[in-house]
């Protein structure tokens, strides 16, 4: 069994693909497949199927996709892992079962063995292509984005192999392999050349000279130039006779800024690089990168250095990966390795200034100082000028900015630069073309391969769960992983479940990474970037240690900070810039858990409490009053709005400014208003906990989040208590009666319930009565009681009418004629039912239409009248589609019945897997019944 990339995607037992059957779902996989173990945020399997126009059920549909592929990898016997985490989704499996992967890792061994093993590993490499990569994927980013990549890997492969066989005497197989290749490529001047040599060492110089004539009129009318200098000289080569594979030399250099005096007869070879890292691990991706980048400069490239930029956050692994990387490239680049600290962030302020850098390194190379110019400009054209013919390997490392790295480029092709930096150094990207490679934090598997690297596999046995808390507290920081696998390693004898324990009980995350050593100790190593920041970017950093959100948007941050939003942007992009806040997802920031333990010590050491605390009033108001106007919207006709004080000076409030948005923002937001009501109730803003709870409850019930409804109603009732609001405890009753009814909690739902019931009748609050009452009546229906159902939603009319308030008449109406449909009297229903739509109708409220919809075609369904009632219940889900889940799976499960009754059997099959799909996603009880429905309707089958 394997998974394949490279042709048909899929996961495939020999030729016989055994999923995923919908090509949405393919485009799911294929992307977690491209970078196993690593999560896929939300917002890129989005865009990756929709582009920039997803669908408002965008996230529901992604969530589907990832159910149903659960379930093929379940069905097909693999032992995949697919997980879900506030990053996004992530898939474990072997790199060796994805066709891609082992493609990739045949052709970096072939790289490195000699020609007769190199060109059998890259035939291997070729023979798992089965056709285009990614095919029969949903989407068009895939296939137009990411497999044109995936196909220039395919072609070199075949390039190299061309190369082999001139190496082996073969050309006449090099010509064959390359003769389609050129066919469908004629502009690729590599494959060209290559073919240009193999034909000519085969005696076929006419055609070779014919080839280059063909190729030359094509870069002429196609793009307006002649073909590169390379074709050029092997063109030449053959007219004149000669061997083309010994006639191309590299491009000459560009003038370098001085004349240099002349260099040594013999220029030094220096390998300054330091020692490789003894137990690298992981950072697959990322060094397949650096190869590409090496492979893109091995003749020459553009005419230009190749420069890459590693930039991340302090002890993230940026030394370690470009020093491991620098080892194994080395022997690409015959003319020396030179290595610089720039000591861009450190203890001190003693950043290496240009001047001495380039010192350094006409030293390393051996220039005598009576050669070397007084002028620095001088000396930056006699350095570049020795690099000239040279094929280098420059390591820069721990630079500042771009101005600290610009003077220490080459100017001429055939050596490869890498930077490493806390900061992203976007002005090399824009003026010097360098290339960016952000590195990010480990996965839990990678940390946990890192760890049994230093410790070896097995090292503890029995403290699984302490190794699981380690990996956990050290929140992917490769510093901060090997500081306690040597404090494992020196303290033998003590468990690791005392690292974390000391840990969690001193209060301070990060004391137990302190490491003795102010060159690796995690939070010095944090300060360097701190320390470098404007004193606003400082303050900003500092205050997002407050926030317990797993992420902040622009205005959440806007707020926090008491600035306008373009202050806070501009604030926020030195922050990302520097690698101490990452953007999880577009317009969602965050740092690390190890980052935001040292942002929150030093908040609280260096803000007064009273800053401290109206910056997190300012963003529970933020939350706040953004949520209550997206209340109104998602449940209208609310006779008792929310009421929150004013917001505080300097709030960002996002505006809403329909159904659809609301719903789009609450799904977006969950986890931070989560995180907002438990914090506002730990620190006291009880008034700000109870009404997050409140205006959160319509989406959460509308969505199916029953459980996360509870706990957030539970935190508000405890606020609401100590608030002695009677109108708040009453509500917050009542919206836990409301979800433990959807959890199928009866007992704990007519408690709540009869709370609430109780308090609104001491409040005398009518309103608030008809409402308890029309819940209760909904358990009464569950629990088999409808007599006593139909008294609860006869005595919400009459309150409902006492108060004035219409569209609890409407919905007391319309439960009315549901019960006495259920009770058999189904005229009298229908003249309840015909009455609720027409009142809600008048007030325009689509749920409450929506429910009379139901309800007609649940009346109609049992008069016999089953096509009217497939035409009631088919009007009923355009109202609730992408409104209300759960709901609309109710409906559909209904439909269904009228169906299979109008003898539409295979729609019916259809609506109810439907329906299934729906309460699956939502864990909703009703999935037992329409899954025991489901193996009724097919046993025969």
């Amino acid at each position: 069994m394997e998974f394949r990339l490279l042709g048909a995607v899929g996961v495939w037992r020999g030729e016989h693909r055994l999923g995923p059957v919908t090509a949405q779902q393919r485009t799911v996989l294929a992307l977690l497949l491209l970078d196993p173990g690593r999560a896929v945020p939300v917002d890129r399997l989005i865009t990756a199927l929709w582009g920039d126009r997803p669908p408002v059920s965008a996230r529901n549909s992604v969530q589907g996709c990832v159910s149903r592929l659960r379930r093929t990898l379940t069905e097909s016997g693999t032992d995949a892992e697919l997980t879900t985490s506030a990053q996004g989704y992530r898939l474990r499996v072997d790199r060796d079962r994805v066709d891609l992967h082992r493609f990739r890792d045949l052709v970096r061994l072939a790289q490195r063995e000699e020609p007769t093993r190199g060109h059998e590993l890259l035939g291997q490499a070729l023979e798992l292509w089965r056709g285009a990569a990614l095919a029969e994927v949903a989407g068009r980013w895939l296939p137009e984005t990411v497999a044109p990549g995936l196909e220039e890997e395919r072609l070199a492969a075949h390039e190299e192999r061309a190369v082999q066989d001139l190496h082996l005497g073969r050309p006449q197989n090099a010509a064959a392999d390359l003769s389609a290749l050129v066919a469908a490529h004629p502009l690729r001047e590599r494959a060209v050349g290559i073919l240009l040599m193999s034909l000519h060492q085969t005696g076929r110089r006419a055609e070779a000279l014919a080839l280059f004539r063909r190729v030359r009129q094509q870069f002429v009318e196609e793009l307006g130039i002649e073909p590169g200098e390379e074709l050029q000289r092997a063109h030449q080569a053959i007219l004149n006779g000669g061997d083309p594979a010994r006639t191309v030399p590299r491009q000459s250099p560009p003038a370098p800024v001085a004349a240099p005096p002349a260099a040594p007869a013999t220029p030094a070879v220096p390998r300054q690089l330091p020692p490789d890292i003894e137990h690298f691990t992981s950072r697959a991706y990322e060094l397949e990168i650096l190869d590409a980048l090496a492979r893109k400069d091995r003749v020459g490239g553009s005419g230009a250095p190749v420069v890459c930029v590693i930039a991340g956050t302090g002890g993230v692994g940026k030394t370690a990966l470009a020093v491991h990387w620098a080892h194994r490239a080395r022997d690409r680049y015959p003319d020396g390795q030179l290595y610089l600290n720039l000591r861009g962030f450190g203890p001190t302020d003693s950043a290496v200034p240009p001047a001495d850098a380039v010192r350094v390194f006409l030293d390393t190379l051996q220039v005598p100082a009576s050669r070397i110019p007084a002028a620095f400009e001088a000396q930056v054209g006699l350095f570049r000028g020795l690099l000239a013919d040279r094929r280098m390997l420059i390591l820069l490392d721990n630079a500042r900015d771009s101005d600290q790295v610009r003077p220490l480029l080459p100017t001429s092709p055939g050596s490869l630069v890498l930077v490493t930096s806390r900061n992203e150094l976007t002005g090399l990207a824009v003026t010097d073309g360098a290339h960016q490679l952000t590195l990010d934090l480990l996965s839990a598997a990678e940390s946990r391969e890192l760890l049994d690297r230093r410790l070896g596999p097995g090292a503890f046995p029995g403290e699984q769960g302490s190794m699981d808390d380690i990996i956990a507290l050290c929140a992917g920081l490769p510093l901060a992983l090997a500081i306690v696998a040597a404090r494992a390693t020196t303290q033998p004898a003590l468990p690791l479940s005392t690292l974390p324990g000391d840990a969690y009980g001193s209060g301070d995350s990060l004391d137990v990474f302190d490491s003795g050593d102010p060159s690796t100790d995690v939070r010095t190593v944090f300060s360097w970037s701190y320390r470098a920041l404007s004193p606003e970017a400082a303050r900003l950093f500092r205050l997002l240690g407050l926030a317990e959100s797993p992420d902040l948007t622009m205005a959440a941050i806007a707020s926090l900070a008491g600035e306008p939003l373009a202050v806070a942007r501009r604030l926020l992009t030195e922050l990302v810039r520097a690698h101490l806040v990452g953007q999880r997802s577009p317009g969602h920031y965050a740092s690390h858990d190890l980052l935001w333990a040292y942002a929150l010590e030093l908040t609280l050491d260096q803000d007064p409490k009273e800053e401290r605390r109206a910056a997190l009033h300012r963003l529970l108001d933020h939350y706040l009053h953004s949520a209550v106007p997206g209340d109104d919207l998602l449940n209208p006709n609310v006779t008792a709005p929310i009421m929150p004080a004013p917001a505080q000076p300097h709030v960002t409030v996002t505006p809403l400014h329909d159904a659809a948005q609301a719903r789009a923002w609450y799904a977006d937001q969950l986890p931070a208003l989560l995180a907002a009501v438990r914090q506002a109730a730990h620190l006291g803003f009880d008034a700000h906990a109870a009404q997050l709870a409140h205006a959160s409850r319509a989406f959460l019930f509308q969505e199916g989040h029953a459980q996360h409804q509870v706990t957030t109603h539970r935190i508000a009732l405890d606020a609401a208590r100590r608030l002695f609001d009677l109108p708040a405890q009453a509500l917050s009753h009542l919206g836990l009666g409301q979800a433990y009814h959807r959890l199928g909690q009866f007992d704990e739902t007519e408690a709540h319930l009869l709370a609430a019931l109780r308090l609104y009748e001491q409040l005398d609050d009518k309103t608030g009565q008809g409402r308890t009452h029309s819940h209760l009546g909904h358990l009464r229906d569950q629990q088999g009681r409808r007599r006593e159902g139909l008294v609860h939603v006869t005595q919400a009319l009459i309150l409902h009418r006492a108060s004035g308030h219409r569209a609890g008449q409407a919905q007391a109406l319309n439960n009315i004629g549901w019960f006495h449909a259920a009770l058999g009297a189904h005229e009298e229903a229908l003249r309840y039912c015909e009455k609720a739509l027409a009142m809600q109708q008048e007030l325009g409220n689509a749920n409450g239409h929506a429910a009379a919809l139901d309800s007609l075609g649940y009346v109609h369904h049992h008069l016999g009248h089953h096509e009217r009632a497939i035409g009631y219940y088919e009007r009923a889900l355009d109202w609730r589609r992408g409104r209300e889940r759960v709901s609309e799976a109710e409906t559909l499960a209904r439909l269904a019945e009228a169906q299979l009754a109008a003898g539409r059997r295979e729609e019916c099959l259809t609506t109810l897997r439907q329906s299934l799909r729906l309460f699956t996603e939502v864990a909703h009880p009703g999935a037992e019944t329409v899954t025991a429905r489901l193996a009724e309707l097919t046993a025969d089958d």
